[in-house]
């Protein structure tokens, strides 16, 4: 890594993004934490590095993120480098965090992209294909569920493209948005409600759902973890409800340490 990585490695730190070593489990052996979930697309190219085909994103989130940027065709690419690309999510990504997949799909850090994913906002992508203003392809698969992605891993319908979309990947990134784990209250659609950890652990690990995280974690080089304590009912909610998740996340699926 040269000078100018490290550089930018330092400004990564200076954000706020925690890099782990996830040495001895399953999957990927690196790990980056963070609040605002723009931050995953430095993490992406500091974990992909500025060569090599781009990987398919496997995101959890309560949102769908794959809202088009404003300027899709602004963003750099990813040999203009980490401080670059650094530089742009944290100043012209949109501060509600929905438009950060598209961009790294610009970039040509993320190829395809599995989305496990509940909620759908205003001016989201609607298409399964993106063609981006380099004129590349990439295919938006979306599940609700874990259970359902396995599901469709297991016994692929016609329509099914959860397996194809993992066997085409060289790489893969695992990301994971802490209110994927949350609800909105029926009584009050403003408060946000965390899982406990028995709900946690049923929505990550349902029956049968190992053959779809082998193919996963056999392929993934990083993990992205957003904490979004403004989305999971505030700081002290989000830290209870990161612990629980970190409890079942690396412990029970990756086999390693929680942080």
């Amino acid at each position: 890594m040269n000078s100018k990585d490290d550089d930018a490695l330092r400004h990564l730190r200076l954000a706020g993004v925690v890099r782990l070593g996830l040495g001895g489990g399953r999957g990927p052996t690196d790990a980056y934490v963070f609040d605002p979930h723009r931050l995953a697309l430095p993490a992406w190219a500091c974990a992909l590095g500025d060569a090599g085909p781009p990987a398919l994103l496997v995101t959890l989130d309560r949102h769908l993120d794959i809202v088009v940027p404003e300027r899709p065709a602004d963003m750099p690419d990813r040999s203009a480098g980490l401080r670059a690309l650094d530089e742009h999510a944290r100043w012209r990504l949109d501060v509600r965090n929905y438009d950060h997949i598209v961009a790294a799909m610009e970039a040509n850090l993320v190829g395809d992209a599995l989305i496990i994913a509940r909620t759908r906002p205003r001016g989201s992508f609607a298409g399964d294909t993106y063609v981006d203003t380099r004129g590349r392809s990439h295919r938006i698969v979306s599940v609700t569920t874990v259970d359902r992605a396995a599901e469709a891993y297991l016994h692929p319908g016609p329509t099914d493209a959860v397996r194809d979309v993992l066997e085409a990947a060289s790489a893969v990134l695992l990301d994971v948005d802490l209110d994927c784990f949350t609800s909105l209250s029926d009584a009050d659609p403003t408060t946000v409600l965390p899982w406990p950890k028995s709900v946690i652990r049923e929505f990550l690990l349902p029956p049968d759902s190992e053959p779809f995280w082998d193919a996963v974690l056999g392929k993934a080089v990083a993990l992205t973890l957003a904490r979004e304590p403004h989305h999971c009912g505030g700081l002290l909610a989000s830290g209870e409800l990161f612990r629980d998740v970190a409890e079942v996340l690396f412990r029970e699926l990756l086999r390693v340490e929680p942080p």
